[in-house]
């Protein structure tokens, strides 16, 4: 059985790694959209070998069922109503619904 990393070095090493692939998906996105699908892609994977939650403003920039990179009038529609915001991947029609919350 593989030995685990619970370290809380390793886990700030990952997310900081996982901030930096994002940063980089934004970067390459207009030249390459396919390589920032697989920063998106090596994201999750390092995300789970470490069990490191992928922070909030992460996971709303990816499709949960295609995994490619979402950017706003390129390749998703955002559309806001009833309490939540639906955002729809453009490249598989997948519709992710976010709650909208009220600020107090």
């Amino acid at each position: 059985m593989a030995r685990r990393t619970s370290s809380p070095d390793s886990k700030r090493i990952s997310r900081e790694r996982i901030a930096i692939l994002f940063a980089r998906a934004r970067e390459c996105f207009p030249v390459d959209p396919s390589l920032s699908d697989r920063y998106v892609v090596l994201a999750r994977k390092i995300s789970m070998k470490q069990r490191v939650r992928i922070e909030q403003r992460f996971r709303r920039q990816y499709c949960h069922h295609c995994l490619s990179y979402l950017v706003p009038g390129v390749n998703m529609r955002v559309r806001i109503g009833r309490g939540k915001v639906t955002i729809t991947c453009l490249s598989c029609n997948n519709k992710m619904r976010f709650p909208v919350r009220r600020q107090r």
